[in-house]
C-alpha cells in the first residue's frame, strides 16, 4: 500500500485533476511527489475544495458526450467524458478516500463508519 500522504494526494488527483482532464480532453496520472507534511496535505485538500467550489453546473454539464482519454506514457485509454468520471476517476477516488480512512483507524485516530459516509440526505 502507498503511504497516507500518496493517498490524500490521490483524491485531490481524482477530484479536481479529473476535472482539469476534462478541460484539457486528457487525463495522466499526477507522477509528482505527495505533499511531505500534513499541513501541506490540509493547503492542498483546502485548495481542491475551494476549486471544486467555484466550477458551476453548467460548465459539467458540456462535458458530456466529449471525447476523454487516459494517457499514461504509451497507453491510451479512450473514454466519453461522463464514462471517463463514472467509471474511473469517481472509483479511484472513493478507493482512495477509503485507503486514507482506513489508514488513519489503523493509527489510533478514532473515526467511525459516519465520519466517511457523512451526512444523510434526507427528504424534508
Amino acid at each position: 500500500m502507498l503511504p497516507f500522504a500518496y493517498q490524500v494526494k490521490s483524491t485531490t488527483v481524482h477530484s479536481l485533476g479529473a476535472i482539469e482532464g476534462l478541460r484539457r480532453g486528457t487525463f495522466s496520472p499526477d507522477m509528482t511527489p505527495p505533499p511531505e507534511t500534513f499541513a501541506a496535505l490540509k493547503v492542498r485538500t483546502a485548495e481542491t475544495l475551494s476549486a471544486l467550489e467555484k466550477i458551476e453546473p453548467a460548465e459539467i454539464d458540456s462535458f458530456i458526450g466529449r471525447d476523454m482519454s487516459f494517457v499514461r506514457g504509451e497507453h491510451r485509454l479512450d473514454f466519453t467524458a461522463e464514462n471517463f468520471l463514472l467509471s474511473f476517476s469517481q472509483p479511484n477516488f472513493y478507493f482512495h478516500a477509503a485507503t486514507t480512512y482506513g489508514i488513519l483507524r489503523w493509527k489510533g485516530v478514532q473515526i467511525g463508519k459516519r465520519d466517511f459516509t457523512g451526512r444523510l440526505r434526507l427528504k424534508r
